[in-house]
This record gives C-alpha cells, structure tokens and sequence, in this order.
C-alpha cells in the first residue's frame, strides 16, 4: 500500500517562503509523474505543478509560475515544493500526488492537470499566508 504523507506547511507572512515536503512509503515513486494540488476554503482543488519521473519536465499553474519550483530526489522518494514570494491567495491545503498507472512519461499531458489523472493522494498539509 502507497502511502504518501507531506509536511512542512504552516504560517507565512506576505512575500515569505516555504518548503513543502511528501515523503512515499510501500513503493518507489521514481518512474511516475508526481504532483502538487491545492484546495482553498470554499473552492476546487486545483493543480498547482507537476514533474516526470526524471525531473527533466515540470509543468506550473499560471499563479504560481515564477514563484514555485517542483522537484524530487528518487533515491529518498521525496518529492518537494519550494514556494516563494507567498501571497494570501495561495492560502489552501496542498496535497501531494501521484500517477502510479504510467511509467516512464518523458512529458506532462493536459490531463496531468486534472486531479483525476491521480491515483494516489497524500493527506494535505495546511498552508496559510498572512498579509
């Protein structure tokens, strides 16, 4: 059973940062597309990023291109989320995903951005930015 677990969340002021961390057990994540998401009080889980196996690609929201970097390290199953310049707006529950049903995906799809291209999901982890 994979289970995927992030951390790091917490409170940031207006134009400060944060590191989220997902942390994978039961299966390694290197061959697969992971992702982060977020859900904001009231609204949609939205994508936020995502990257390939290799790291070679990643893909970004428009609110957040520029301020957020995607990355992992394979031989810790860890994948992160490095996030600067924090506005309010980005205030949600961000979670961790993974596509565990293809391998090996040299691109990030369309579909990479619909929470439903996922079959794995970490518990979320709260982030709330003061302005």
């Amino acid at each position: 059973q994979v289970q995927l677990v992030e951390s790091g969340g917490g409170l940031a002021q207006a134009g400060g940062s944060l590191r989220l961390s997902c942390a994978a057990s039961g299966r390694t994540l290197s061959p697969y597309i992971m992702a982060w998401f977020r859900q904001a009080p009231g609204k949609e889980r939205e994508f936020v990023a995502a990257i390939t196996w290799n790291g070679a690609n990643t893909d970004y929201a428009d609110s957040v291109k520029g301020r957020f970097t995607i990355s992992r390290e394979n031989r810790k199953n860890m994948v992160y989320l490095q996030m600067n310049s924090l506005q309010p707006e980005d205030t949600a529950v961000y979670s961790c995903a993974g596509d565990l049903t293809r391998s090996y995906s040299s691109g990030i799809d369309s579909r990479m951005r619909y929470d439903k291209a996922y079959n794995y999901w970490g518990q979320g982890t709260q982030v709330t930015v003061s302005s």
